[in-house]
């Protein structure tokens, strides 16, 4: 199964076009001299004898032995965004990061070209701590394998391999068990590299890596069905499982997807996760079901939600398992557009889960800790995770106003995908300079529609035969309807498969698709007595100081809020309150809140009990 990205989708959705672009801006905002320092004071080509301040901060700090890590998330996001948009002029700028690097390897000995020194490494292989080396180095062969996949510049895969000689030589100086010791502290996504650059290269050095960067402490008792993630670190261990998810994409060999199941059957299906789709706690699994404990300050880490996305998207890949789709959506909603790139609000690291916290955010030069990265990694191109085609099968996966190019019958074709917000009114503001037009849409849906309407629209010469899937989201309310030509096609509330359509199609056929959406009540699964709002996929948060209890006269939670301010000029809101609390909370949705204080998990009770 191909996911389909880069040309063959245009976006059209313009608050994740907003995100691209405040992404694109701050990559270019970021200075080559910046983004390098740290590689160029390794390499010996900078002195600043103390007096320069233009240095990035955080973790990008001299001092910081993580430094450096970010210029590889940056190198990955600058080239997913060209993938999408062929951006020459950030092409252009990675290009001239490109030379300075490769000076760097030069003025280095001609292999090492990292931010930080060789002896970081024999440190680890004598037990001496330092701060995850490998994670650090990781990033940078991330960055320039990217850039070489969607860029096609040379020099970032010249760079890369020369560095990798070094790693070959070094890793061939242990016994199994002590690199078994060195492998204990975070090595990143290193696994996944040494089976990209085999996939390039085809040689036989980076099968031997592989074999060395088998962490067998991990995924043997994985494969025993252990629990070995309770209380460990979360992003430690998923880069190193996506290694396995790409080992097997590239050699075939089951086991490597049998480890990437026991995985997700650890991480995910028996350990739950928030009503977010997030899960950690201090960048910690929490344990098995058991969650009311770990409602705190350091929720939900944004790089574990940025990588378990990454391992989804592979496992549906693998199974067409819808399942997989759900979990990414309610991970996007609540995770990635939650925690970065709203309003004023740069990054959060965590997202808090513990009653009347208030998102932490980063600044643009402060920080530069893990998440940064991943940040402007999941907001680099936002055309993904939308389409997937096999053979003469058009996969739907998640619903944003786009274009879909592809080839089905032997004829290139064109699918348009637009939500109807059925709102009846383009103003946006008190302006009223703009033609008002009286149209039935305004008055036949006065009030905020219950479910979402999406249109498809085919554009071809001539027919072409081929299967159209389209994903049921599991948070509809009823079944959904879909229609081709103003024909009910079918209805159907299954979510554990895609609803098939499969016929003959036209120019300029259509088939709208409705979702019932509503409120609904997510207990907590070791508490069935405390639970959190979502309005279909989006979570809803209360907005509150202090911590409150919900006291219910009604029959279930869900009564208890009702529709406030639904309608801003042309546009239908998402704003709840509740009916008998005193004083009243307002809830809005939690992707949606920058700088106030909220409550996302409530206890409810009766008010008589």
């Amino acid at each position: 199964m191909e996911q389909l990205k880069g040309k063959k989708v245009v976006l059209r959705e313009g608050e994740l076009l907003r995100r691209e672009a405040a992404n694109r801006e701050y990559l270019m905002k970021l200075k080559n001299g910046q983004l390098l320092r740290n590689f160029q004071l390794e390499a010996g080509r900078y002195s600043s004898r103390g007096k320069d301040t233009d240095f990035m901060g955080g973790w990008e700090d001299p001092t910081c032995q993580l430094r450096g890590h970010f210029l590889g998330h940056w190198l990955s996001a600058a080239a997913m965004h060209y993938e999408e948009t062929q951006d020459e002029e950030l092409k252009a700028k990675t290009s001239a990061i490109l030379k300075e690097l490769s000076l760097c390897q030069e003025d280095n000995g001609g292999e090492w070209v990292c931010s930080i020194p060789e002896k970081y490494l024999y440190w680890i292989g004598k037990g001496k701590p330092v701060w995850a080396p490998q994670y650090t180095i990781h990033k940078l062969f991330m960055g320039l394998l990217d850039v070489w996949q969607y860029m096609e510049l040379k020099p970032a895969l010249e760079i890369a391999e020369k560095l990798a000689d070094w790693f070959y030589r070094w890793s061939g100086g242990y016994e199994r068990e002590q690199f078994d010791d060195i492998m204990d502290v975070e090595t990143g996504g290193m696994m996944e590299i040494w089976v990209q650059l085999y996939q390039l290269t085809h040689e036989k050095k980076y099968q031997i890596l592989m074999e060395r960067y088998y962490r067998r402490r991990l995924f043997e008792p994985l494969l025993e069905g252990k629990d070995v993630l309770t209380n460990m670190h979360a992003n430690t261990t998923i880069p190193e499982v996506l290694g396995c998810a790409r080992a097997y994409e590239a050699t075939g060999e089951e086991k490597w997807l049998a480890i990437v199941e026991s995985y997700w059957k650890c991480a995910v299906t028996d350990r739950g996760y928030f009503v977010t789709g997030g899960q950690t706690q201090g960048e910690i699994w929490t344990p098995m079901q058991r969650l009311k404990r770990r409602l705190g300050d350091k929720n939900q880490e944004h790089c574990t939600v940025y990588n378990m996305i990454r391992l989804a998207e592979f496992l549906f890949r693998h199974t067409k398992d819808p399942k997989y789709m759900h979990y990414i959506e309610y991970n996007i909603q609540n995770g990635i557009m939650a925690q970065a790139y709203c309003g004023d609000g740069l990054l959060t690291y965590f997202l808090p889960m513990k009653a009347g916290s208030r998102k932490d955010w980063a600044g643009e030069m402060d920080s530069f800790f893990c998440c940064h990265g991943t940040m402007v990694q999941a907001n680099a191109a936002w055309n993904r995770l939308l389409y997937y085609q096999e053979g003469q099968e058009l996969y739907v996966t998640q619903y944003a106003d786009s274009e879909v190019y592809f080839t089905a019958a032997g004829k290139e074709i064109c699918m348009k995908l637009r939500q109807d917000y059925m709102n009846g009114s383009l103003q946006s503001s008190s302006e009223n300079n703009a033609a008002q037009s009286i149209t039935e849409t305004a008055s036949a849906f006065a009030e905020k529609p219950d479910f979402r309407k999406f249109v498809f629209t085919m554009e071809l010469e001539g027919e072409a035969s081929f299967a159209l899937l389209l994903r049921i989201p599991d948070w509809v309310k009823e079944q959904a309807q879909i229609y081709v030509n103003g024909a009910l096609e079918m209805a159907t509330a299954d979510t554990a498969h895609f609803a098939r359509i499969e016929r003959t199609w036209a120019d300029k056929d259509e088939i709208v698709v409705t979702f019932p959406i509503g409120l609904t009540f997510v207990p907590l699964p070791d508490d069935a007595s405390m639970g959190a709002f979502r309005y279909g996929p989006d979570v809803l948060a209360g907005i509150t100081e202090q911590e409150r209890i919900l006291k219910l006269i009604t029959e279930t939670p869900e009564e208890e809020l009702s529709v406030d301010t639904e309608r801003e000029w042309g546009t239908f809101r998402t704003f709840y309150k509740t009916e008998n609390q005193d004083p009243g909370i307002s809830f809005c949705k939690l992707n949606e809140i920058v700088r106030k204080p909220y409550q996302i998990y409530f206890k409810v009770s009766r008010k008589d009990g």
